[in-house]
Formats: structure tokens, C-alpha cells, sequence
């Protein structure tokens, strides 16, 4: 079996301000390790069930998080930034058998989490078919495109929430729970031991198929940005509309047109 996993740093065990999200500030380091410790238990928990192949994608700020040193050696690891619209999903194709999200966090306005946010901090919210958001929305989509099932998804209890309500039988661990500008944690070694077995878990169902995450066969998008200014900016993409002073929208049929247009009007 050949997995992939991409890391996020949001919904890492405890983390519960920006100042630990952010690589020049001293807090970032302990999260760091927390973050390189679930990514290693979902590798385990990969291996657990007879997976040899794995890729990881650090996929948060600098893309440059993870110790590589704490992540066993089959996993090969997706340091950096390539541009493309494939963002923090880059590595994945369809020759994966499924993926894993670790430390994933509530979309942008969701009041489930301290950190929430989509893709960056200069939206309120992202619509996809007048329902809002999150990047584990965006990635998981990118993952049914090409026919790879959603196993795990790891993070605060409302980004856990949603995938459960998008597909009930992708396995969860929560480990926060956002209550306004804080968050009710479990013990960081409670939440690498239930990453682990969720995992293994997953990849022992004897059809993994039942894990895709639901692809909708048209794509309505609205950008509801924070700045009138970010929305003037974005109608300069093609097929981008003006819907008011902030919102932006457009449609297609093609999901990696959406990604494309999100690589202009939604990155940073």
C-alpha cells in the first residue's frame, strides 16, 4: 500500500495561539515536535497495517516543520513550497491507495477553534456550493478527483466534526476543542497513541472506496474577503465575478480549476 499524509500545524495537540504556529517565535518549536510526532504515529499506524510507502506533505507556513528524524524511513518526506495548485497536496496522484490529514483546523469564522482560518487570514469565508469551507474540504476533494479515499483526519473537534458529516465512515481523532481564544486539549501522548490506531484502523477495512470524500459534480465558489481591495484584485482572474464590495465568485464543472483559481484569489 502506498499512503499519503499532509501535515498541518492548526490542530496540532494544544495549540491555541498564533505565536505557536509561527517558526521565528519560541513556542513554535514544542508544537513543531508535537506536529513531527502525530505525522509519525500516522505513519506508524500506516505501517501497523502493512504500509511500506509513505509520503508526507509538511503543509503549514513555511512548509519546513517537520524533523525528518522523528518520522520512520519508509516515509519520504515534501519539504517547501512548489507553486502549484496543488498546494498541500503536492505528491499526490492517483497511484495512492489513501491520505491522512494530521493537525487540521476549522474553516475561516467557524467558532470551533481559536486558529480558524482558510487558507490564509484575509477571508471571512469560502463557499463551495453555498456551504463553507475548510482547507480539509479543499485537500479532500483534490483527493476524490483522483479516486483516493480520505482515511483520517486529525484536529480540533470541528474540522473532526465535519469530515464525520461529509462522510461518516472517515476515521477522526479530536484533539482540541476550541471554546472562543482557547482550547480544551487532550495529553499530547493520548493524542499520538489514538492517531496511531485510527490509522491502522482505516487501512483495515476491507474497502477503503467507502472513505472517499462526496465530489459534487458542479462547482458554485464564493470569496467573501476581508479587504474590498482583495476582491477588486481577484476579479482580475478569469471567469471571477464581482457578487458585492468583498465577494467574488465563480463556477466550473472541473476541480482543478478551482484549485487553479484558488492558487490566485486565495493564497497569500
Amino acid at each position: 500500500m502506498k499512503i499519503f499524509i499532509s501535515a498541518d500545524i492548526e490542530g496540532t495537540t494544544g495549540i491555541a495561539h498564533w505565536n505557536e504556529t509561527e517558526k521565528n517565535h519560541p513556542d513554535w518549536k514544542y508544537f513543531a515536535d508535537q506536529m513531527t510526532r502525530e505525522v509519525a504515529a500516522a505513519c506508524q499506524g500506516a505501517m501497523d497495517a502493512g504500509c511500506e510507502d509513505i509520503v508526507v506533505k509538511d503543509a503549514h507556513d513555511s512548509a519546513r516543520n517537520i524533523d525528518p528524524r522523528g518520522l520512520p524511513e519508509c516515509a519520504r518526506l515534501h519539504r517547501g513550497w512548489a507553486g502549484l495548485p496543488g498546494s498541500m497536496m503536492m505528491c499526490l496522484d492517483g497511484s495512492f491507495d489513501g491520505c491522512v490529514f494530521t493537525g487540521y483546523h476549522s474553516g475561516a469564522s467557524w467558532d470551533t477553534s481559536p486558529l480558524s482560518h482558510t487558507m490564509n487570514l484575509g477571508n471571512y469565508y469560502v463557499l463551495i456550493n453555498g456551504q463553507r469551507i475548510s482547507e480539509m474540504t479543499i485537500n479532500a476533494l483534490l483527493a476524490s478527483y483522483y479516486k483516493v479515499p480520505l482515511l483520517c483526519v486529525t484536529g480540533d473537534k470541528g474540522i473532526c466534526d465535519a469530515a464525520k458529516a461529509a462522510n461518516p465512515n472517515i476515521e477522526t481523532v479530536a484533539v482540541n476543542e476550541g471554546c472562543g481564544n482557547g482550547v480544551l486539549s487532550i495529553h499530547p501522548d493520548l493524542a499520538v497513541r489514538r492517531i496511531r490506531e485510527a490509522v491502522a484502523r482505516a487501512l483495515q477495512k476491507p474497502d477503503l472506496s467507502v472513505m472517499l470524500y462526496p465530489m459534487p459534480e458542479h462547482f458554485d465558489v464564493q470569496i467573501c474577503y476581508k479587504k474590498h481591495q482583495s476582491a477588486l484584485s481577484a476579479c482580475q482572474y478569469p471567469g471571477v465575478r464581482r457578487v458585492d464590495d468583498t465577494t467574488v465568485g465563480f463556477e466550473t464543472d472541473d476541480y482543478l480549476e478551482v484549485l487553479r483559481a484558488f492558487k490566485f484569489i486565495l493564497s497569500d
